[in-house]
């Protein structure tokens, strides 16, 4: 039996590349799943479904909720996948830019997530996943904003669970770290020399390999599903072994 027969799922940050692995997955396991962001994907699987999505406003995250709530009798999977990077130190990220990074990886997860909570409360078992990054531990160099920003989801998440567990609402928090995604790929491109990064990011890792979209999805798969029922407030960090290391200790 498919692991999510009968459930719904509503995933922010859909269209993106792990965002739309999950739905993909999920629509695989039997939920039935929206994909919502303000981009529309190219194609979408069998079970999901787009909408348009705008984290950062409350009138259109209040106004979903409302119209899903005709449409569900119950929210059963939340998770929060939209966010952006700026690839800037304190010095030079502006005001504006440094807002808008908090405005979706942050402000639009609490926004969201206290939209869906009516709907959520009705489902026997839900499940809310929150996207982190190992980043939010550890930091890397130019990446100021998206660290704090990682940094406050995971607190986020915590609090989260301590708040609604007593509802049945489990809150968990993916941690990854560098995956194959448009974002990744962008930064490889930005370097000039992309082959050479690309096997220097490889080498970094334990397992000589960064993740893939999938890799994510079915982590996220199992903590959506019942077999996960006693995980929850946790921060789970997949990241194929790189912050396990020191890595001043690599010669």
């Amino acid at each position: 039996m498919a692991m999510l027969s009968g459930k719904t799922a509503f995933v922010t940050g859909g269209a993106g590349g792990i965002g739309a692995a999950i739905c993909a997955r999920f629509a695989k396991e039997g939920a039935e799943v929206i994909a919502a962001d303000v981009a529309e994907p190219a194609a979408l699987p069998e079970g999901v479904t787009w909408r348009r999505y705008d984290v950062t406003s409350e009138a259109a995250v209040r106004q979903t909720f409302d119209e899903l709530g005709g449409l569900w009798d119950k929210l059963d999977i939340l998770v929060n996948a939209a966010g952006i990077e700026i690839e800037k130190t304190i010095e030079d990220t502006t005001l504006e830019e440094w807002n808008r990074v908090f405005a979706i990886n942050v402000t639009g997860m609490f926004l969201t997530a206290k939209h869906a909570l009516p709907l959520l409360r009705k489902s026997p078992g839900a499940s809310v996943i929150n996207f982190g990054s190992y980043d939010g531990f550890i930091a890397d160099p130019g990446l100021t904003a998206y660290c704090a920003s990682k940094g406050a989801v995971h607190a986020l998440t915590r609090a989260m669970a301590c708040d609604h567990g007593p509802e049945g609402i489990r809150v968990n928090a993916i941690c990854p770290g560098y995956v194959d995604t448009p974002m990744l790929q962008s930064f490889f491109r930005d370097s000039g020399d992309i082959e050479s990064l690309q096997q220097a990011v490889r080498d970094v890792h334990p397992l000589r390999s960064y993740g893939t979209p999938d890799d994510i999805a079915n982590l996220v798969n199992w903590l959506a599903s019942d077999e996960a029922r006693y995980a929850s407030g946790q921060l789970w960090v997949i990241d194929g072994g790189l912050s396990a290391q020191v890595q001043q200790m690599r010669l």
